[in-house]
């Protein structure tokens, strides 16, 4: 399995710490990543704003997976976006939609 990690805060380091013990884990990326998660995977300069970035990584990494720490990126539709787009739809998104995420931020 090849999985994005997105987000660059504590909560981040502690998912790429449990992510990297799995034994099906083929790569960890983790976009922007901080210098704790450096130790469990490969950090990636992508703006997870960006995206059209976050989609271009996905379709050249092959990435199986993606889990997004920040709320903020839920309440931007992340999630929402990999389900609209015909070459993202089928990868799962760890995280809720952004009608779900919203309700979270309150």
């Amino acid at each position: 399995m090849r999985v994005l990690l997105l987000g660059s805060g504590g909560r981040e380091h502690a998912f790429a710490w449990k992510i990297a013990q799995s034994s099906s884990l083929e790569a960890l990326f983790i976009a922007p990543g901080n210098a704790g998660t450096r130790a469990h995977g490969t950090n990636v300069a992508i703006d997870t704003t960006d995206f059209e970035a976050i989609k271009s990584f996905v379709l050249e990494n092959k990435i199986n997976m993606v889990v997004v720490g920040p709320e903020d990126l839920l309440v931007l539709g992340i999630h929402d976006f990999f389900l609209s787009d015909e070459q993202l739809k089928n990868i799962p998104v760890i995280g809720p939609d952004k009608k779900s995420g919203a309700i979270r931020r309150k």
